[in-house]
């Protein structure tokens, strides 16, 4: 696990020091917090600080536009980012018990994630499908007219994938 989050590192460092080898500052910087997100997850405060101090530039910044942007996460997410959307065509069409029917399922709140690190739930509050409410993303696939027992077997097949997938490198690994 070490070995990965040092080539995470290094990944974003080498990014880093493209950007600042080019005198890209300011105008970088939301590229560069894209990245950091895309490699590690979530923006971190060591992320920020490794910026600041690669840029030369004031941490109070980098804070204040991660904290400004509603895509910027400050904690780690699930592998599986699941967003429910309560906008009023999803809301009128059920969608509270479909976020409701995913916290008993995961056994977690909104915007929180389960201890394996595999799923995080978000309320969303509209997005753009309103013609197949009630709706969820799952990462970048929308889910449509969404029922309780739909959740469950959304969920079900997920966590199978994912056992799958653990046991095939398990027995490649032996």
């Amino acid at each position: 696990m070490e070995n990965i989050n040092n080539n995470k590192k290094e990944e974003f460092i080498k990014f880093l020091e493209e950007k600042r080898e080019k005198g890209y500052y300011n105008s970088a910087l939301m590229s560069i917090l894209h990245k950091a997100q895309e490699i590690y997850g979530y923006i971190s405060p060591e992320a920020i600080e490794e910026i600041s101090v690669r840029l030369g530039m004031p941490t109070a910044k980098i804070w204040g536009i991660v904290t400004f942007y509603h895509y910027f996460t400050l904690k780690p997410r699930g592998k599986y980012v699941i967003s429910v959307c309560l906008g009023t065509a999803c809301y009128v069409k059920g969608s509270k018990r479909i976020l409701n029917k995913l916290k008993e399922i995961l056994n977690i709140e909104l915007n929180q994630t389960t201890p394996d690190g595999l799923f995080t739930i978000e309320a969303k509050y509209c997005l753009g499908c309103c013609g197949l409410a009630p709706v969820m993303m799952i990462n970048n696939k929308v889910y449509e007219k969404l029922t309780t027992k739909k959740i469950t077997e959304i969920i079900e097949n997920i966590k199978f994938n994912e056992e799958k997938t653990k046991t095939s490198k398990e027995l490649v690994l032996n």
